[in-house]
């Protein structure tokens, strides 16, 4: 299974960010492609250099498993749930790629604090706000169960993490601060990772770094 994790893989680094990339430079001139935010050693620093770290477990771990330096958890090394894994996983690339052109020319990794972007609340950012890093996450999870060792769990894990940091202290202000009162709306009635979880009435200002609510659900 280690094999089947890293063609996986292979589809959609090739896909999600590669062809992606190339499709939207040939779209609007750009890559969409804006590096990681914030100063060094701040927490939005560590939510970019976190979710590098995440992408490089997923493919350390079946590399480590095929020469045979880690070895499965076992109550996770079963036929079934390696074959979940890869359904899951193959899910995660096709979501992935489908928020990503419902994102149309706003699609970004990172953000620029000086780039004014369309706020996207049509299809899939219809029923959630944050599509492409939900497919992110499902996909972290199936190739997390194909090749089921600690290093790739503590990947998934780490992925989780850095995607929440991301989401809450990157892109959530800055949504707020260029979007205002249309984002305050969207924010109220749409969840942020899976549909009406994660919704929230703003209390006050949002400052890059913070944003509080009165009511989360």
């Amino acid at each position: 299974m280690p094999v089947v994790a890293l063609v996986l893989f292979v589809v959609f680094a090739a896909l999600g960010f590669g062809w992606r990339s190339w499709e939207q430079r040939r779209r609007t001139g750009s890559t969409g492609f804006r590096g990681i935010s914030g100063r060094l050693g701040s927490a939005e620093w560590f939510a970019g250099v976190g979710f590098v770290a995440a992408l490089a477990a997923a493919v350390l771990a079946p590399v480590l498993q095929l020469v045979g330096a880690v070895s499965p958890v076992a109550v996770l090394h079963a036929p079934l749930i390696q074959t979940a894994g890869i359904v899951i996983a193959v899910v995660g690339i096709f979501a992935t790629v489908y928020a990503q052109l419902d994102m149309g020319d706003s699609w970004r990794i990172g953000v620029d604090p000086s780039e004014t972007t369309t706020l996207v609340r049509t299809g899939v950012f219809g029923w959630v706000r944050n599509p492409i890093f939900t497919a992110m996450m499902t996909f972290g999870f199936g190739i997390a169960l194909v090749t089921p060792n600690l290093v790739a769990i503590a990947g998934f894990l780490l992925l989780a993490a850095t995607i929440e940091l991301q989401v809450r202290i990157v892109e959530e202000p800055y949504l707020l601060t260029v979007h205002g009162d249309a984002y305050r709306d969207y924010l109220a009635n749409v969840g942020r990772f899976v549909p009406g979880v994660g919704r929230g009435r703003l209390l006050g200002g949002a400052a890059f770094g913070w944003v509080s609510y009165a009511r989360m659900r």
